[in-house]
């Protein structure tokens, strides 16, 4: 649903357009503000929001009763810039007038001296902020003095912000700024120096009284600096995530006598947002150009360095600003050994306290490191790694990162990842970047380059988010949040750094999305109409009635298509809801008007269930067979295909069904009216735009069976008129599902057995295609080997076939072919048969590995079966025994594809979900994406898209500059329908 500000915006660009006669809605723009307000009223989410509804709502009201020019049209216009957060508050109070033509108080301009003094202050601060070490540099006043920072009883003189030059007028601004220092009076005098990013109720600043309380500062830290501080001793801290209390005291004897300190709770965090005035678009402009030069620009990064990062595609300082982390290890909430749970994975951190080399079964020599921290052991097991009996020695203090198991009774990890700590870092812990690596290059190294990089241009990194969207949204700066994301502050920091991030991320998706639609719609489409009788005709021939959403989806078609413009719709329907028949109804409103249609299916085996299908459903109709469908496929003889072009380019070929052979330069259509794309994740943009250029801005029609949330589909689609089929047709059996232990497995064989002698086939699928070399998945099961296993121990009298990625197009085809013809009785098989077959014999679903699969998966295998009239069953069996696993539970309680994919959001992110869409790698923050997120930048990039298509504002340049940079990276984006 449109947000309140995006529906007015509509309103008043419609008014601008009618000529400001207050008829852009009916009874005029007070009648549809009676309704407007509580809606905006009800989606606001701060005081300033509500004053500016309110200050809004007050020009409404008086709309009709000014002159057409120019109060009218000021009055629009200065409505469109408060939304839009180009024109500022006057002073928070509502204006009941068009405020266009009041004068706005001017700050009192800086004379030049005082600017250059000002700015070389500011430069001298940063480069004291530069010399001193990252983890001593101060947080943001924000996080430091949180109770002070919010109080606001006091109002802001005029005459305090005129001596503090241009400071005042930043903190006036709730902005923040660099400043050699400010004293701010709340109930009491605090010095903030550094970021300030709050209103100031009260401020004191004089030059006198400024110069002799920075001496006296400087003498204090002097001092200080003389009298180190005494080494204070350092206490173990429950960590919040897994519950963990706290040690006796008497059990931190060595290596425990602490490794984090005691710290305050984190208050909620106040985004650091810097006012962009002249001076810091000057730092911008600089920066832009710098983070575009080579990595050996950075301090500490020689040409043999850069030669190792490059090995990680790293060769520009922007690489490596977003190069991010893969995870963070936290030193200050490191759980103590003796409260580590089997299963937990945890970063661990302990001395060593003894190495030990045995022989595996297979030869290779194992290596256990136990380590120790006063409190309890753990066994770290690294396996073929025999250099490591050299490098571990006693005493060395290391961090591990891996799953807790259990050994005889004890602690261990398997394969863990593992670096020594430095003694800094168990003195001042801290939250340390863990960076993906490759075969030559370290932490260190990739450490280094970021704070380089983060020192020599994040501070002032150009920003394309508008200030007005950041406002609204509360998030901070670009450049903050990568300095968070290298080296966080607090987990509170780095949180909001990645909803900074994951915001972008879905604003340039949702942003793209709806520039293609614009360019596609631009192009006008042949209009195809459909009369009432056609349909009744249609619907009346079907043997079983239509459900309500294929109705609905049906009618959909017929109205966009009906339109001079493209449709370019999505049909999202769950596995067996009847997509076809929407497909096949679609493409016959072409046939009708006299036009040609096509359907491209992924796989030939589906191709030809597709034909198959269409063709039996139109002998049932009333003149279905005097039409004319053909098949075209990679396997299709070279005297059929011959035929086939030639009819098509007569125009003799009503539907054309195929794979990708339709997309070969060849085939011609003679008048191309409607596509329709099935499986529509399986083909590259390119493909699919590609068969779309096969005609003169044919109506697309695309097609899913992968549920997504309807919030995400409205954000990976947007370019897409959605149809959704949440409704399954009568009579279709539900599938029965079950979670199995690894002990029932041999009860799941008979299961088969006795399917297969009632005539019945089955699906075994495993997660790996061949036996891994890594230990870690010694024990999950492959394709290749439980195939000669099956075959020969456990159905030696049945007929199995065998299907995985490694296969060629034409083995696949083969495997799945000999399937659907009944000439195998089992097909063992790995995730490749998640779509592209339609076997209604077959009845049985084993799954193995389950755990290993998402809920997005595992229902697209479960809709393999259950397609014919016979009772249908699902088995999971997870490698790792958990029965209880909630994932697998979630199976075995609905199935619902949407609910599930419901829940897949909640348990894995939207990392996955956005994964089945090219896009760029919108995905890499994807985990991070919930909701509210999602659907707060949808309802921002539509707000931003009515107003201003073409992203032509002052205010949006730099957001059209980064969106055509993401997509013209990526080619395949540039139609991501």
């Amino acid at each position: 649903m449109p947000s309140a500000l995006e529906t007015l915006v509509k309103i008043l660009k419609h008014e601008q357009e009618t000529g400001y006669q207050d008829k852009a809605v009916i009874g005029g723009l007070a009648t549809f503000a009676s309704n407007w307000i509580p809606d905006a009223r009800a989606q606001a989410k701060k005081p300033e929001h509500h004053t500016l509804i309110d200050e809004l709502a007050g020009v409404i009201a008086t709309y009709h009763d000014l002159n057409v020019e120019p109060d009218r049209r000021e009055a629009i216009k200065y409505m469109l810039g408060r939304i839009m957060g180009r024109i500022p508050s006057p002073n928070g109070t509502v204006t009941a007038t068009p405020p266009a033509a009041q004068a706005q108080p001017q700050a009192q301009p800086q004379k030049p001296q005082q600017e250059r003094q000002e700015r070389q202050r500011y430069e001298d601060r940063r480069e004291e902020r530069r010399e001193q070490p990252r983890e001593q540099r101060q947080s943001p006043p924000a996080q430091q003095q949180p109770q002070q920072a919010r109080h606001h009883d006091a109002p802001i003189e005029r005459e305090h912000i005129e001596h503090i030059e241009p400071a005042a007028e930043a903190l006036r601004s709730s902005d923040y700024i660099e400043v050699e220092e400010v004293v701010i009076t709340y109930q009491e005098t605090v010095i903030i120096s550094g970021y300030v990013t709050e209103e100031a109720p009260e401020i004191k600043s004089q030059a006198e009284d400024h110069g002799e309380r920075q001496a006296e500062r400087q003498a204090e830290s002097e001092q200080e600096a003389e009298q180190p501080p005494a080494p204070q001793p350092r206490q173990y801290r429950e960590s919040l995530a897994s519950g963990f209390e706290r040690p006796d005291p008497e059990s931190r004897e060595r290596f425990g006598e602490g490794l984090t300190p005691n710290k305050p709770k984190n208050e909620a965090l106040t985004p650091a947002r810097r006012k962009r005035d002249n001076y810091v678009r000057e730092q911008s402009e600089r920066a832009a150009r710098a983070v575009k030069q080579p990595l050996t620009v950075l301090n500490g990064i020689g040409p043999k360095n850069a030669e190792k990062l490059a090995e990680l595609d790293l060769f520009t300082v922007e690489d490596v600003l977003f190069n991010l982390p893969r995870r963070y290890d936290d030193y200050t909430q490191m759980p103590p050994l003796a409260k580590l749970l089997p299963g937990m994975t945890v970063t661990a951190l302990g001395e060593v306290r003894s190495v030990g080399v045995f022989k595996g079964k297979r030869g290779q020599e194992i290596i256990n490191v136990t380590l120790g921290d006063g409190t309890g052991t753990l066994t770290a097991t690294f396996f073929g790694a025999p250099w490591l009996r050299t490098v571990f020695e006693r005493g060395m203090q290391i961090a591990l990162r891996g799953k807790v198991e259990l050994f005889l009774g004890k602690p261990t990890m398997s394969q863990p990842e593992w670096e020594p700590v430095e003694r800094d870092a168990l003195y001042n812990p801290m939250i340390l970047p863990v960076y993906s690596l490759s075969r030559n290059t370290k932490q260190n190294l990739l450490r280094r380059a970021a704070s380089a990089a983060l020192d020599l241009c994040a501070e002032f990194y150009p920003d394309p988010m508008p200030e007005s969207v950041l406002e609204r949204m509360d998030l901070p700066d670009l450049g903050w949040a990568l300095m968070q994301l290298h080296f966080p502050e607090s987990m509170q920091a780095l949180e909001l750094a990645q909803r900074r991030l994951s915001f972008d991320e879905l604003m340039l998706l949702q942003l793209g999305v709806l520039q293609n639609r614009r360019e596609w719609q631009s192009q006008p489409a042949q209009a195809i109409s459909v009369a009432d009788d056609w349909y009744d005709a249609f619907a009346g021939a079907l043997p079983y009635p239509l459900t309500g959403a294929q109705q609905r989806s049906i009618m959909a078609v017929r109205e966009d298509i009906a339109k001079p413009i493209p449709m370019n719709r999505l049909l999202q329907g769950d596995v067996g809801a009847g997509k076809t028949v929407v497909a096949l109804a679609s493409m016959l409103m072409a046939v009708q008007a006299g036009m040609q249609a096509a359907i491209m299916a992924p796989t030939g085996i589906l191709a030809e269930q597709h034909y198959k299908s269409i063709t039996r459903m139109l002998a049932q109709m009333p003149g279905g067979e005097e039409l004319n469908v053909q098949l075209l496929t990679s396997s299709s003889s070279a005297q059929q295909r011959r035929d086939t072009l030639w009819y098509l380019g007569e125009g003799k070929v009503n539907i054309l069904v195929g794979t990708h052979a339709i997309l070969e330069d060849d085939v011609n259509f003679q008048q191309l009216g409607l596509v329709v794309i099935d499986e529509q994740h399986r083909f590259g943009v390119q493909q699919r735009g590609k068969l779309r250029g096969k005609g003169v801005n044919p109506h697309v029609l695309v097609m899913t069976a992968t549920p997504i949330p309807r919030t995400l589909a409205l954000t990976m689609y947007a370019d897409l008129d959605l149809s959704v089929l949440d409704e399954m047709p009568p009579g279709r059996t539900p599938i029965q599902t079950r979670v199995l232990t690894p002990r029932e497995r041999e009860r799941s064989y008979g299961f088969i057995e006795s399917q297969i002698e009632k005539g019945r086939q089955a699906f075994i699928v495993y997660p790996l295609v061949e036996a891994s070399e890594s230990e870690s998945l010694e024990h999950v099961p492959s394709a290749v080997e439980e195939f000669q296993r099956l075959s020969e121990k456990v159905f030696p009298k049945r007929r199995l076939g065998l299907l995985h990625g490694k296969m060629t197009p034409a083995e696949k085809d083969a495997a799945m072919g000999a399937f659907s013809r009944g000439e195998t009785d089992v097909l063992v098989c790995t995730a490749v048969v998640e779509v592209g077959i339609d076997v209604p014999n077959s009845t049985v679903m084993l799954i193995e590995g389950a755990n290993r699969f998402g809920l997005a998966q595992l229902h697209q295998f479960r809709g393999r079966v259950g397609r014919g009239e016979h009772a249908s069953y699902c088995l999971l069996i997870p490698d790792d025994g958990d029965a209880e696993n909630p994932r697998l539970k979630a199976m075995e309680e609905t199935t619902d594809g949407f609910k599930l994919a419901e829940l897949d959001w909640q348990m894995r992110g939207a990392g996955d979900l956005l994964g089945t869409r090219q896009s760029g790698g919108v995905a890499r923050l994807g985990e991070h994406m919930d909701v509210k997120l999602v659907s707060e930048a949808q309802l921002e990039a539509r707000t931003i898209y009515e107003e201003d298509p073409a992203l032509m504002q002052s205010e949006h340049v730099a957001l059209r500059e980064k969106l055509l940079q993401r997509f013209a990276l990526n080619t395949e984006t540039t139609d991501v329908s």
